[in-house]
Protein backbone atom coordinates (compact mmCIF):
# COMPACT_ATOMS: atom_id res chain seq x y z
CA UNK A 1 0.00 0.00 0.00
CA UNK A 2 1.72 3.13 -0.89
CA UNK A 3 1.98 6.55 1.05
CA UNK A 4 -1.15 8.21 -0.57
CA UNK A 5 -0.75 11.92 1.07
CA UNK A 6 -0.25 13.31 4.55
CA UNK A 7 -2.32 11.70 7.71
CA UNK A 8 -3.09 8.59 5.33
CA UNK A 9 -2.60 6.00 7.20
CA UNK A 10 -4.37 3.14 5.51
CA UNK A 11 -6.79 2.86 2.31
CA UNK A 12 -9.82 0.60 0.94
CA UNK A 13 -9.40 -1.48 -2.28
CA UNK A 14 -12.66 0.25 -4.36
CA UNK A 15 -11.69 -1.82 -7.67
CA UNK A 16 -8.76 -3.89 -8.73
CA UNK A 17 -7.98 -3.03 -12.98
CA UNK A 18 -6.00 -6.14 -13.32
CA UNK A 19 -5.97 -9.88 -12.82
CA UNK A 20 -3.79 -12.46 -11.78
CA UNK A 21 -1.81 -13.92 -14.90
CA UNK A 22 -2.09 -10.82 -16.65
CA UNK A 23 1.11 -9.09 -17.77
CA UNK A 24 1.69 -5.81 -17.09
CA UNK A 25 3.82 -2.76 -17.62
CA UNK A 26 5.03 0.26 -15.87
CA UNK A 27 2.86 2.72 -15.07
CA UNK A 28 -0.11 1.33 -15.83
CA UNK A 29 -3.73 1.72 -14.29
CA UNK A 30 -3.03 -0.86 -11.14
CA UNK A 31 -5.78 -0.07 -8.76
CA UNK A 32 -8.23 2.01 -7.28
CA UNK A 33 -7.80 3.34 -3.34
CA UNK A 34 -10.25 4.76 -1.23
CA UNK A 35 -8.71 7.32 1.31
CA UNK A 36 -10.47 9.47 4.07
CA UNK A 37 -9.73 12.24 1.17
CA UNK A 38 -10.52 10.83 -2.00
CA UNK A 39 -10.34 8.12 -4.41
CA UNK A 40 -6.83 7.58 -6.21
CA UNK A 41 -5.56 5.32 -9.11
CA UNK A 42 -2.65 3.67 -8.09
CA UNK A 43 -0.21 3.21 -11.47
CA UNK A 44 2.04 -0.31 -11.51
CA UNK A 45 5.09 0.48 -9.83
CA UNK A 46 6.98 -2.62 -11.97
CA UNK A 47 6.19 -4.43 -15.41
CA UNK A 48 5.56 -8.14 -15.71
CA UNK A 49 3.52 -10.63 -14.40
CA UNK A 50 0.48 -10.68 -12.51
CA UNK A 51 1.24 -13.37 -10.15
CA UNK A 52 -0.18 -12.76 -7.01
CA UNK A 53 -3.02 -10.42 -5.50
CA UNK A 54 -3.25 -10.56 -1.75
CA UNK A 55 -5.76 -7.86 -1.04
CA UNK A 56 -9.54 -8.21 -1.83
CA UNK A 57 -11.93 -5.17 -3.12
CA UNK A 58 -13.44 -4.09 -0.19
CA UNK A 59 -10.22 -4.68 2.16
CA UNK A 60 -8.68 -2.01 4.29
CA UNK A 61 -4.90 -1.69 4.07
CA UNK A 62 -2.09 -0.21 6.14
CA UNK A 63 0.10 1.89 4.29
CA UNK A 64 3.23 -0.01 3.59
CA UNK A 65 1.33 -3.76 3.73
CA UNK A 66 2.14 -5.80 0.95
CA UNK A 67 -0.81 -5.30 -2.11
CA UNK A 68 0.07 -7.23 -5.30
CA UNK A 69 3.31 -9.37 -6.26
CA UNK A 70 4.48 -8.40 -9.92
CA UNK A 71 7.25 -10.60 -12.15
CA UNK A 72 7.56 -14.33 -11.62
CA UNK A 73 5.00 -17.11 -11.82
CA UNK A 74 4.10 -19.87 -9.20
CA UNK A 75 7.23 -22.62 -9.53
CA UNK A 76 8.90 -20.46 -12.28
CA UNK A 77 11.86 -20.07 -10.52
CA UNK A 78 11.68 -16.48 -11.25
CA UNK A 79 12.17 -13.82 -8.37
CA UNK A 80 9.38 -11.22 -8.30
CA UNK A 81 10.16 -7.72 -8.43
CA UNK A 82 7.95 -6.25 -5.97
CA UNK A 83 7.45 -8.59 -3.18
CA UNK A 84 9.12 -7.35 0.40
CA UNK A 85 7.60 -10.40 2.44
CA UNK A 86 6.62 -13.86 1.63
CA UNK A 87 2.75 -14.17 2.77
CA UNK A 88 2.95 -17.95 2.90
CA UNK A 89 3.68 -18.36 6.53
CA UNK A 90 1.38 -16.37 7.68
CA UNK A 91 -2.48 -16.47 8.55
CA UNK A 92 -4.75 -15.89 5.51
CA UNK A 93 -7.03 -13.31 6.19
CA UNK A 94 -8.14 -9.78 5.32
CA UNK A 95 -7.60 -6.92 7.38
CA UNK A 96 -11.15 -6.66 8.25
CA UNK A 97 -11.33 -10.17 9.28
CA UNK A 98 -7.83 -9.82 11.52
CA UNK A 99 -9.73 -6.38 13.03
CA UNK A 100 -12.85 -8.81 13.40
CA UNK A 101 -10.83 -11.36 15.24
CA UNK A 102 -9.44 -9.26 17.78
CA UNK A 103 -12.59 -7.31 18.85
CA UNK A 104 -14.22 -10.78 19.20
CA UNK A 105 -11.24 -12.41 20.87
CA UNK A 106 -11.09 -15.48 18.17
CA UNK A 107 -7.72 -16.91 17.50
CA UNK A 108 -7.26 -16.68 13.72
CA UNK A 109 -4.46 -19.37 13.49
CA UNK A 110 -6.81 -21.53 14.98
CA UNK A 111 -9.20 -21.63 11.91
CA UNK A 112 -6.45 -21.24 9.33
CA UNK A 113 -6.42 -24.72 9.01
CA UNK A 114 -8.55 -24.59 5.89
CA UNK A 115 -7.04 -21.75 4.12
CA UNK A 116 -7.92 -18.15 4.03
CA UNK A 117 -10.13 -17.28 7.09
CA UNK A 118 -13.84 -15.40 6.41
CA UNK A 119 -15.54 -13.40 8.58
CA UNK A 120 -18.18 -16.11 9.13
CA UNK A 121 -15.76 -18.15 10.58
CA UNK A 122 -14.60 -15.58 12.82
CA UNK A 123 -18.12 -15.16 14.22
CA UNK A 124 -18.95 -18.80 14.58
CA UNK A 125 -16.27 -19.43 16.34
CA UNK A 126 -16.94 -16.44 18.53
CA UNK A 127 -20.91 -17.79 18.41
CA UNK A 128 -21.83 -14.82 17.30
CA UNK A 129 -25.27 -15.54 15.73
CA UNK A 130 -25.90 -13.22 12.70
CA UNK A 131 -29.07 -11.33 13.42
CA UNK A 132 -30.61 -8.67 10.56
CA UNK A 133 -28.93 -7.43 7.95
CA UNK A 134 -25.09 -6.23 7.87
CA UNK A 135 -23.24 -3.97 5.43
CA UNK A 136 -19.43 -3.36 5.89
CA UNK A 137 -18.50 -0.01 6.88
CA UNK A 138 -16.44 1.15 4.11
CA UNK A 139 -15.35 3.88 1.94
CA UNK A 140 -16.24 7.73 2.89
CA UNK A 141 -18.54 5.84 5.50
CA UNK A 142 -15.95 4.26 7.26
CA UNK A 143 -13.42 7.35 7.00
CA UNK A 144 -15.92 9.27 8.67
CA UNK A 145 -16.87 7.28 11.50
CA UNK A 146 -13.46 7.16 12.46
CA UNK A 147 -12.80 10.70 11.98
CA UNK A 148 -16.03 11.68 13.84
CA UNK A 149 -15.17 9.24 16.36
CA UNK A 150 -11.64 10.55 17.38
CA UNK A 151 -13.06 14.26 17.26
CA UNK A 152 -15.50 12.89 20.02
CA UNK A 153 -12.77 11.53 21.78
CA UNK A 154 -10.45 14.17 21.87
CA UNK A 155 -12.20 17.07 21.61
CA UNK A 156 -13.81 18.71 25.15
CA UNK A 157 -16.69 20.26 22.78
CA UNK A 158 -19.23 23.14 24.16
CA UNK A 159 -21.70 25.05 21.72
CA UNK A 160 -22.82 28.39 22.57
CA UNK A 161 -25.96 29.47 20.87
CA UNK A 162 -27.75 32.57 19.54
CA UNK A 163 -30.60 33.58 17.45
CA UNK A 164 -29.86 35.38 13.89
CA UNK A 165 -31.94 37.68 12.34
CA UNK A 166 -31.51 36.81 8.32
CA UNK A 167 -34.05 39.27 6.94
CA UNK A 168 -31.78 42.31 6.08
CA UNK A 169 -29.72 39.44 3.71
CA UNK A 170 -33.36 37.35 2.84
CA UNK A 171 -34.21 40.83 1.30
CA UNK A 172 -30.62 41.61 -0.26
CA UNK A 173 -28.89 38.76 -1.43
CA UNK A 174 -30.83 38.33 -5.10
CA UNK A 175 -30.07 34.64 -6.34
CA UNK A 176 -27.63 33.84 -4.31
CA UNK A 177 -27.89 31.61 -1.35
CA UNK A 178 -27.09 32.14 2.26
CA UNK A 179 -24.20 30.16 2.58
CA UNK A 180 -21.64 32.59 0.86
CA UNK A 181 -22.63 35.30 2.93
CA UNK A 182 -22.32 33.60 6.11
CA UNK A 183 -18.31 31.89 4.76
CA UNK A 184 -18.19 35.60 3.81
CA UNK A 185 -19.14 36.94 7.93
CA UNK A 186 -17.12 33.78 9.66
CA UNK A 187 -13.75 35.12 7.74
CA UNK A 188 -14.48 38.40 8.95
CA UNK A 189 -14.65 37.68 11.82
CA UNK A 190 -11.86 34.97 12.36
CA UNK A 191 -9.48 37.92 11.50
CA UNK A 192 -10.72 39.33 14.63
CA UNK A 193 -10.68 36.37 16.86
CA UNK A 194 -7.53 34.32 16.14
CA UNK A 195 -7.90 31.71 18.79
CA UNK A 196 -10.70 29.78 16.64
CA UNK A 197 -8.86 30.02 13.68
CA UNK A 198 -6.21 27.85 15.48
CA UNK A 199 -4.64 24.06 15.72
CA UNK A 200 -3.34 22.53 19.18
CA UNK A 201 -0.19 20.80 18.77
CA UNK A 202 0.85 19.16 21.99
CA UNK A 203 1.27 21.54 25.09
CA UNK A 204 1.72 24.89 22.11
CA UNK A 205 -1.24 26.67 20.45
CA UNK A 206 -0.90 27.49 16.90
CA UNK A 207 -2.75 30.47 15.62
CA UNK A 208 -2.92 30.19 11.42
CA UNK A 209 -2.13 33.11 9.39
CA UNK A 210 -4.45 31.81 6.43
CA UNK A 211 -8.30 31.66 7.06
CA UNK A 212 -9.22 27.64 4.56
CA UNK A 213 -12.89 27.43 5.40
CA UNK A 214 -13.94 24.13 5.18
CA UNK A 215 -17.74 24.02 4.01
CA UNK A 216 -19.61 21.02 5.36
CA UNK A 217 -21.94 19.09 2.30
CA UNK A 218 -23.83 16.06 2.56
CA UNK A 219 -23.26 14.20 -0.97
CA UNK A 220 -24.80 10.32 -2.29
CA UNK A 221 -21.52 9.13 -1.22
CA UNK A 222 -21.45 10.86 2.58
CA UNK A 223 -20.37 13.39 3.97
CA UNK A 224 -17.47 15.58 2.53
CA UNK A 225 -15.66 18.94 3.54
CA UNK A 226 -13.87 20.35 0.95
CA UNK A 227 -12.10 23.65 1.57
CA UNK A 228 -12.64 27.16 0.52
CA UNK A 229 -9.03 28.70 0.49
CA UNK A 230 -8.03 32.42 1.24
CA UNK A 231 -11.62 33.01 2.23
CA UNK A 232 -10.82 36.35 3.89
CA UNK A 233 -10.12 37.55 0.51
CA UNK A 234 -12.44 36.70 -1.60
CA UNK A 235 -15.87 38.99 -2.25
CA UNK A 236 -19.18 37.62 -1.62
CA UNK A 237 -19.99 37.08 -5.59
CA UNK A 238 -16.12 35.08 -5.87
CA UNK A 239 -17.28 32.60 -2.35
CA UNK A 240 -20.42 31.62 -4.40
CA UNK A 241 -18.41 30.85 -7.28
CA UNK A 242 -16.32 28.43 -5.81
CA UNK A 243 -18.90 26.83 -3.83
CA UNK A 244 -20.73 26.05 -6.34
CA UNK A 245 -18.06 24.49 -8.06
CA UNK A 246 -16.53 22.71 -5.38
CA UNK A 247 -20.50 21.67 -4.41
CA UNK A 248 -20.55 20.17 -8.03
CA UNK A 249 -17.43 18.41 -7.63
CA UNK A 250 -18.19 16.85 -4.28
CA UNK A 251 -21.77 15.53 -5.89
CA UNK A 252 -19.74 14.36 -8.94
CA UNK A 253 -17.42 12.42 -6.92
CA UNK A 254 -14.34 14.33 -8.87
CA UNK A 255 -12.59 16.19 -5.65
CA UNK A 256 -9.11 16.10 -5.64
CA UNK A 257 -7.36 14.92 -2.91
CA UNK A 258 -5.88 18.52 -2.21
CA UNK A 259 -9.62 19.99 -2.35
CA UNK A 260 -10.38 18.27 0.64
CA UNK A 261 -7.35 18.89 3.01
CA UNK A 262 -5.76 22.21 5.26
CA UNK A 263 -9.21 23.77 6.16
CA UNK A 264 -8.30 25.55 9.09
CA UNK A 265 -12.16 26.36 10.20
CA UNK A 266 -15.26 24.65 9.67
CA UNK A 267 -19.28 26.14 8.22
CA UNK A 268 -21.89 23.48 8.39
CA UNK A 269 -24.74 24.49 7.11
CA UNK A 270 -27.38 21.90 6.34
CA UNK A 271 -29.99 24.05 5.39
CA UNK A 272 -34.03 23.03 5.90
CA UNK A 273 -32.85 19.24 6.40
CA UNK A 274 -30.58 20.83 9.10
CA UNK A 275 -33.24 20.76 11.73
CA UNK A 276 -34.19 23.43 14.27
CA UNK A 277 -30.94 23.17 15.76
CA UNK A 278 -27.86 20.62 16.01
CA UNK A 279 -24.39 20.31 17.61
CA UNK A 280 -21.91 19.55 15.11
CA UNK A 281 -18.63 17.67 16.15
CA UNK A 282 -15.50 19.81 15.64
CA UNK A 283 -13.55 19.12 12.19
CA UNK A 284 -9.92 17.56 14.37
CA UNK A 285 -7.73 19.32 14.13
CA UNK A 286 -9.74 22.16 14.21
CA UNK A 287 -10.26 24.13 17.50
CA UNK A 288 -14.46 25.37 16.46
CA UNK A 289 -16.73 24.90 13.99
CA UNK A 290 -19.93 27.32 13.08
CA UNK A 291 -23.78 25.94 12.26
CA UNK A 292 -25.93 27.67 10.67
CA UNK A 293 -29.84 25.90 11.26
CA UNK A 294 -32.98 26.28 9.55
CA UNK A 295 -33.75 30.35 9.06
CA UNK A 296 -37.80 30.17 8.54
CA UNK A 297 -40.22 32.95 9.41
CA UNK A 298 -41.17 33.29 13.16
CA UNK A 299 -42.63 35.63 15.65
CA UNK A 300 -39.73 38.04 17.33
CA UNK A 301 -40.28 41.08 19.61
CA UNK A 302 -38.61 44.22 18.09
CA UNK A 303 -39.04 47.53 20.02
CA UNK A 304 -42.55 46.01 21.83
CA UNK A 305 -44.19 44.85 18.62
CA UNK A 306 -44.35 41.24 17.49
CA UNK A 307 -43.17 41.35 13.92
CA UNK A 308 -42.79 38.13 11.40
CA UNK A 309 -38.76 37.85 10.83
CA UNK A 310 -36.67 35.45 9.19
CA UNK A 311 -34.75 34.03 12.04
CA UNK A 312 -32.31 31.24 12.62
CA UNK A 313 -30.27 29.27 14.97
CA UNK A 314 -26.19 29.84 15.02
CA UNK A 315 -24.37 27.96 17.06
CA UNK A 316 -20.12 27.59 17.56
CA UNK A 317 -18.38 24.90 18.77
CA UNK A 318 -15.14 24.87 20.32
CA UNK A 319 -12.57 23.22 21.63
CA UNK A 320 -12.54 24.31 25.36
CA UNK A 321 -8.85 23.28 25.58
CA UNK A 322 -8.07 26.39 23.44
CA UNK A 323 -11.11 28.17 23.14
CA UNK A 324 -12.65 30.28 26.27
CA UNK A 325 -16.67 30.57 26.46
CA UNK A 326 -16.67 34.68 26.45
CA UNK A 327 -14.02 34.34 23.45
CA UNK A 328 -16.54 32.02 21.16
CA UNK A 329 -19.59 33.89 22.06
CA UNK A 330 -17.88 37.23 20.86
CA UNK A 331 -17.04 35.64 17.55
CA UNK A 332 -20.74 34.41 17.12
CA UNK A 333 -21.82 38.07 18.01
CA UNK A 334 -19.54 39.38 15.34
CA UNK A 335 -20.59 36.99 12.83
CA UNK A 336 -24.12 37.59 13.51
CA UNK A 337 -24.13 41.67 13.29
CA UNK A 338 -21.93 41.25 9.87
CA UNK A 339 -25.39 38.73 8.73
CA UNK A 340 -27.61 41.11 9.97
CA UNK A 341 -25.77 44.29 7.98
CA UNK A 342 -24.60 45.65 11.59
CA UNK A 343 -21.42 46.83 12.51
CA UNK A 344 -19.63 44.33 14.84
Amino acid sequence: MPDLGEGVAEGEIVRWRVAVGEEIAEDDLLVEIQTDKATVEVPSPAAGLVSRILAAEGDVVPVGELLVVIGGEEGSGTAPSAVTEPAQNRVQATPAVRRLAAELGVDLAALAAGGPVSEAAVRAAAGSAAAGRREPLRGVRRAIAEHLARSHREVPAVTVVEECDFTHLSLTRGELSYLPFVLHATAEALGRHPALNARLDRDEIVYLDDVHLGVAMQTGAGLMVPVVRDAAAKPVEELAAEVSAIGAAAAAGTLAPEQLRGSTFTVSSAGRLGGLFATPLVNHPEVAILGVHRIAPRPVVIDGAILVRDIGLVSCTFDHRVVDGAVASAFLLDVIACLEGREP
